[in-house]
């Protein structure tokens, strides 16, 4: 169900229910590209299903998905229609295009070649745990996990998000673990991990499927690496990668999870796939953010927290984002 967790506070003052969430986020309802449309954005029923809720309730949880479909177009495929279409102006003319000229005809050639242009569809998922006011957005990419809380605070007003950020830091807690062994209880330390030193070279160190107990990964910490990913799991139950950002990735969920788990298909499938995740990572997110010192306090450390988000485009300047080339 979620592969990725980037995890955000939701701010006090939000008091929406999911039918009016849901009602706002039809105003920006996912459209597929048209001929000459580079990007398209916009919110999706999380089912897949048309004409299904946008937003889907399970357990107390909602779950909203924003899909973007997105033309392929290669710059070398736009280049070698402009050196045809400059050619062609030399020979009828006598004369090559200048620089101006030669952007006008890159803007031509792209306008021409994106109704041919194959296109690739994403979709990113959002778990909003109201009771804890807590969210989570499934992203690899802190700049995807922007795009969408992005749009998401301009489609429910009064919405505030913060990063949550916690008291200790992961790297320095990450690197307390490996060099005594001494995790939180329920927290086992994997086989895989990435440690990167600080100095002008920034030299980095992987471990995969290797026992990371050993003196050679603390000799790499004394000598001032430090982890910036750390491969582990929790209560047997959820196998994970912590990033020194708080990000958790690579999420899986083990045999001890699905034990007691009835068979089901189709909808009652998917519902009991969000139970699942929502209910084990539910529990995993605040005994880890426990496990590393707690979450951080802004106001009593008299800071002001950073924004979830560098300020925003809107709607329609998301969807009609310039195509990457």
């Amino acid at each position: 169900m979620f592969k990725n967790l980037i995890t955000y506070r939701i701010g006090e003052g939000w008091a929406t229910e999911a039918k009016q969430l849901a009602e706002q986020l039809a105003k920006e309802p996912f459209l597929a590209c048209a001929p000459t449309q580079p990007l398209a954005v916009g919110w999706a029923p999380p089912r897949g299903i048309e004409h299904a809720p946008l937003v889907e309730v399970v357990d107390g949880h909602w779950l909203v998905k924003l899909k973007r479909e997105q033309r392929l177009l290669p710059s070398s495929v736009v280049q070698e229609r402009v050196d045809e279409l400059a050619e062609h102006i030399e020979a009828t003319t006598g004369r090559k295009p200048g620089k101006k000229a030669k952007k006008e005809l890159k803007e031509q050639a792209a306008h021409e070649l994106l109704p041919r242009a194959f296109t690739k569809t994403s979709a990113t998922q959002v778990w909003i745990a109201p009771e804890q006011r807590l969210l989570f957005v499934d992203a690899g990419s802190s700049s995807r996990a922007d795009e969408v809380i992005t749009l998401l605070i301009q489609a429910s007003p009064g919405l505030s998000l913060q990063l949550v950020q916690t008291a200790e830091s992961p790297a320095a807690v990450m690197a307390a673990w490996l060099m005594d062994g001494v995790t939180p209880e329920g927290f086992q330390i994997e086989r895989e991990c990435e440690l990167k030193g600080s100095d002008e070279q920034k030299p980095v160190v992987r471990y995969a499927r290797h026992p990371l107990d050993i003196d050679e990964v603390r000799a790499h910490l004394t000598s001032g690496k430090m982890p910036t990913r750390l491969a582990l799991s929790w209560n047997e139950r959820v196998a994970f990668t912590l990033t020194e950002g708080f990000a958790v990735k690579k999420i899986s969920f083990l045999d001890l999870a699905f034990e007691g788990r009835a068979e089901a298909s189709g909808d009652e499938a998917f519902d009991a796939d969000l139970a699942l995740a929502t209910g084990e990572l539910g529990r995993l997110i605040p005994a880890l953010i426990e496990g590393l010192g707690g979450e951080h306090d802004f106001a009593a450390a008299g800071t002001a927290p950073a924004p979830a988000a560098l300020p925003a485009p809107t709607a329609e300047e998301a969807v009609s984002e310039s195509p990457p080339w």
